[in-house]
């Protein structure tokens, strides 16, 4: 007895309708719904029925009536997820012209290739991030590690063994056993070598989804496309961001001989890595007429402040704003403290501290002063980011610790950057950070050399014990010191402080987080930094920026539970002054961490000298398989094809950017030729107010952008809601032309059976549109030939099933247009 089918999925009309071949799909055919009277409009649109084959006998109708899709509100959905805000905000500025695009592209080879050098080993070492190459050693896997293959997909290592080759007499070779879904396979240990990538999950598991099956190389063929659409993707986002950030100009600042006369206040005699970052910096303002974007990766201690206060005075000596952003207010109010005292000498520069600690006149009042330009340093949390915040003529934007930031925070910072000189400090820059600079799209100067005075930090892993902790303490109090006490969340840590308050009872003991009242953690921070309080408990809150010279211990619980940059930077806390300091870092069982735990610690204390945050940021991006690298889409699209191929495909796609450019169509030269004229309804044109200007305002916004006319259609819907069919068909023609114009695809018309589109994309973008399409059917009825895309249909459709079809394939095309450089 045959299995029951099960019912399909609503689809429209004209995608079913293509001429098949044996080798694909089986096609559905689709009768027409049944004519009835017009009704006042419910949101619910008669279904169709589906049978197999010809028209024959049709399935009953499910008795209860979906609503039809609309697919206008689907594509904008669409384009608003996949496009996003800074696309949006892309569309106000003009697209390049060829020679624009010409100049930029070669200049992004240029950078590119300086990148691939510094993360190949351009110190001619030969090794790359923490010893990543693209391809994986055989002989270092073991067995249970996830490998992929680039045309078989994701196995599991198994073993390396000796076997007798089938065709050859020379006897056993080495041979490399992957276990599939449905079977092992085997490869020579020299062909594995070239062919095999790690896997390597950014996840604590670092298991993939399932393993590839030998027998079914098309699952893992689409997945490795989706993969590859999704690098082409990030890297068209980051070089549009970049070049926006270039086609930005602003004079250069003048030389100031009065910056030498401010220099020269620093008391300490700067390291030679310090001064070659006060040149490049000096260079960035004075000599460059776009926008600075530095990052400055020097440790904790090392003089990084010092290059933003010059940068500062720079910007502020000529008349600008400067803003100093910091992740916590801690951090924000000791930054405070050290311009105000740097520039004490200045009484012309105001310096203000925007924080949640102020009443809200005195908020209001900063405020004011700020958009009034009678503010000239702004000190402050990610409050200053916010709307209210309207600065008068803002020069520099100073971001300390940029990893402490959320996600929308980070998208604000960087539209910063298209305007205004940013300079980023950070001791262990996020992996995306880090990769930018390694890759030339950003500048960067190491600061590695450490001052003269200052010693290690000496560093202990071990398992808790409270002998350990109180024999810790006991040796930096006993010589005068103070003790940083960390965990991870904030209960907890007055069960520490009542362990500790027995243990020493005539010691000051104070706990410090994000949650208390602003006053209260103001007077505990300045308590302990003038000496008062002798043991500071507290969570990660003091990761950034307390530099107390007297703390020369501190202990951290629970380290499994922090990632690296964070050890890093509360391992930082200590050890600022010529007394040596302490780390003792806990953990309660190895047998219960992660392999990544381990692998994290193990770091930490290998990278224990100093000035290893760079080269430690490294490390962490081959810990975390480059896991920030692109934000929070990196999982899913990392995990489609594993690390070490996405990262293979990211340098193939900047390598052939240029072959993946597309000119765009102005709106008015592209043809239509659909003999189509929508007639509203005599009920529909009394029911608008104004019907020709709606019309007229239609067309104006299609013209401008794809944008405009999405804001457009919402508008239209909100105030007189969805709109009859006729309306529909006008706007979709519309949307076609829109669509078409944005795919540089300048006419459009049918030849009995076959739809043709003229255009000017090469066939390698053609072919990137294609791979990108979610539509089977629309994908495998589309050629490419000289100029001409053409799609042969089944039989010959009516003209406003024909517009829903070409409507819909284009907007399948349009999902690829974010992985092209568009001018």
């Amino acid at each position: 007895m045959a299995a029951a089918r099960s019912p399909l999925p609503p689809v429209s009309l004209p995608d079913l309708l293509f001429s098949g071949s044996p080798s694909r799909p089986r096609v559905w055919w689709r009768l027409p719904a049944p004519k009835c009277p017009r009704r006042p409009s419910t949101g619910i649109r008669t279904s169709a029925f589906y049978t197999e084959g010809p028209p024959a006998a049709v399935a009953p109708r499910k008795e209860r009536a979906e609503p039809e899709a609309d697919e206008i509100a689907l594509l904008n959905e669409r384009i608003r997820r996949e496009h996003g805000r800074r696309e949006a905000a892309r569309a106000a500025t003009p697209p390049m012209d060829a020679a624009e695009a010409e100049e930029y592209i070669s200049m992004v080879k240029e950078q590119q290739q300086r990148g691939l050098q510094k993360l190949r080993g351009g110190d001619g070492e030969g090794k790359g991030i923490g010893g990543l190459g693209y391809r994986v050693d055989p002989y270092v896997l073991r067995p249970g590690d996830y490998v992929v293959h680039k045309k078989v997909g994701i196995g599991k290592f198994a073993a390396i063994k000796y076997d007798v080759p089938k065709d050859s007499s020379s006897g056993p070779i080495e041979y490399v056993f992957i276990e599939y879904a449905d079977g092992m396979a085997k490869l020579p240990v020299k062909q594995a070598s070239r062919v095999l990538y790690r896997y390597n999950l950014p996840n604590e598991t670092k298991k993939p989804r399932a393993l590839s099956k030998l027998n079914d190389p098309s699952t893992w063929e689409r997945r490795r496309i989706k993969g590859k659409i999704a690098v082409q993707k990030m890297v068209v986002d980051l070089m549009e961001l970049y070049l926006h950030r270039l086609k930005q100009k602003r004079p250069p600042y003048p030389e100031n001989p009065a910056v030498a006369e401010f220099a020269a206040q620093f008391p300490y005699e700067p390291t030679p890595d310090q001064k070659q970052a006060f040149i490049d910096v000096e260079k960035d303002l004075t000599e460059r007429e776009t926008p600075m974007d530095r990052l400055i990766c020097g440790d904790v201690g090392f003089g990084k402040t010092e290059v933003a206060l010059r940068a500062i005075y720079c910007v502020v000596s000529a008349g600008k704003q400067a803003m100093v952003l910091a992740p916590t207010i801690v951090l924000a109010k000791q930054h405070f403290d050290v311009i105000s005292e740097r520039f004490s000498g200045y009484p012309h520069i105001k310096v203000g501290l925007l924080s949640r600690f102020q009443t809200k006149s005195q908020k209001e009042e900063y405020l004011s002063m700020i958009k009034k330009g009678r503010l000239d340093i702004i000190v402050g949390t990610h409050a200053l980011l916010g709307n209210r915040v309207v600065y008068s003529n803002l020069g520099l934007l100073v971001v300390d610790e940029e990893q402490r930031f959320g996600v929308k925070q980070k998208e604000k910072i960087a539209s910063f950057k298209t305007s205004v000189d940013v300079l980023t400090l950070s001791a262990t820059p996020i992996p995306r950070t880090l990769y930018l600079a390694l890759t030339g799209f950003r500048d960067a100067s190491l600061i590695s050399t450490p001052p003269p005075e200052r010693v290690p930090i000496k560093t202990h892993l071990s398992a808790y014990s409270k002998e350990k902790v109180l024999q810790a303490i006991k040796f930096e109090l006993d010589r005068g010191g103070q003790v940083f006490y960390v965990l991870p969340r904030i209960k907890g840590l007055e069960e520490v402080k009542e362990f500790l308050e027995q243990s020493f009872p005539n010691i000051a003991i104070a706990i410090a987080h994000g949650k208390q009242y602003s006053k209260q953690l103001e007077e505990t921070m300045e308590n302990f930094a003038l000496g008062e309080i002798k043991i500071l408990i507290c969570t990660n809150i003091v990761e950034s920026g307390l530099d107390i010279q007297n703390a020369n211990t501190i202990i951290i619980q629970d380290v499994h539970q922090f990632g690296l940059a964070q050890l890093y930077q509360l391992r930082g806390r200590v050890g600022r002054a010529d007394k040596e300091a302490f780390a003792y870092l806990f953990y309660p069982d190895k047998s219960l961490l992660s392999d990544q735990a381990l692998e994290r610690l193990a770091a930490v204390e290998e990278y224990g000298e100093l000035g290893q945050g760079f080269h430690l940021a490294e490390r962490d991006m081959g810990i975390r398989g480059f896991g920030n690298i692109f934000g929070e889409q990196q999982t899913g699209d990392i995990g489609n094809v594993g690390i070490d191929l996405f990262f293979e495909m990211l340098f193939e796609s900047l390598s052939e950017v240029e072959e993946h450019r597309l000119a765009s169509i102005p709106y008015k030269k592209v043809q239509l030729d659909i003999d189509i004229t929508p007639h509203l309804s005599s009920e529909y044109i009394n029911y608008l107010e104004n019907p020709l200007k709606i019309i007229n305002e239609a067309e104006k916004a299609a013209e401008k952008d794809m944008w405009s006319l999405m804001q457009f259609t919402d508008n239209l819907r909100r105030q007189y809601g969805k709109e009859p069919r006729s309306m529909e068909v006008l706007l979709k023609k519309l949307y076609t032309r829109r669509m078409a114009g944005d795919l540089g695809i300048r006419n459009i018309y049918a030849s009995g059976k076959v739809v043709v589109m003229t255009t000017n994309m090469s066939k390698k973008v053609f072919k990137l549109m294609k791979d990108s399409m979610a539509s089977d059917i629309h994908r495998n009825c589309l050629t490419f030939s000289g100029s001409e895309i053409k799609a042969e249909l089944l039989l010959e459709l009516p003209r406003e099933q024909l517009l829903n079809w070409i409507f819909q394939c284009l907007a399948e095309l349009y999902a690829a247009l974010p992985a092209l450089v568009k001018y």
